[in-house]
């Protein structure tokens, strides 16, 4: 029997975080957070404002080429930074399907596309009215309601460019996702419960359709 694979992307502050490693624990299976957290995006996007040593990530190259400042590649350049890009891609496809032959509940990192060929996976969008996600993350993270509201315009952002780019799909659209849950509508514990209802009656029925 196929392990259990459920794929969750998030608008930035619909909760996933909170309901990520629940449903896990419901299915049996880890937890597997996306790369790039909230202060990876805002201190790339911001050079000084977060950790040091993130100049020569991916995410730094990836925001670097829209800062206000940004060179424009030489001809020399374009075929390292097409390296770089690649190498990122395969790695993250290669842990997304390595994860997912072992089982998983996994948030972001394009695994509703690269895990799409799975009968049993569910894949599933969850957002929440702009407000509601706002103030939820300002609460859970520890930040005033306008830094959130910044962080919302950078990360949604950032997570549909860096899809469109390296993935060529844009994960706020609704057409790869089996389930999209409203937050600002169910409480976060409730969504649990739907998604793994979800995930075993879709499951389930894949598993007759073979048999």
């Amino acid at each position: 029997m196929t392990a259990p694979v459920v794929t969750l992307f998030e608008k930035y502050g619909a909760g996933a975080r909170y309901i990520g490693p629940r449903v896990a624990k419901a299915l049996g299976v880890e937890w597997m957070d996306q790369a790039f957290s909230s202060a990876d995006i805002e201190s790339a996007k911001y050079p000084g404002g977060g950790r040091t040593g993130d100049e020569g990530s991916g995410l730094a190259r990836f925001l670097g080429r829209y800062a206000p400042s940004a060179t424009v590649l030489d001809d020399a350049s374009i075929p390292l930074a097409q390296a770089q890009d690649a190498e990122m891609v395969e790695e993250n496809t290669r842990l997304v399907k390595e994860a997912g032959a072992r089982g998983v509940v996994m948030l972001g990192r394009n695994g509703a596309l690269i895990l799409g060929d799975i009968p049993t996976a569910l894949h599933v969008q969850i957002d929440a009215p702009v407000e509601v996600r706002i103030a939820r993350a300002a609460q859970e993270e520890g930040i005033d309601v306008g830094r959130a509201a910044r962080r919302q315009r950078n990360e949604d952002w950032v997570r549909a460019e860096m899809s469109e780019r390296f993935y060529y799909w844009n994960p706020m659209s609704v057409d790869r996702y089996d389930l999209v849950v409203n937050t600002g509508m169910l409480d976060l514990d409730t969504a649990v419960d739907v998604i793994v209802a979800a995930y075993r009656a879709k499951a389930a029925r894949a598993i007759r359709a073979t048999a």
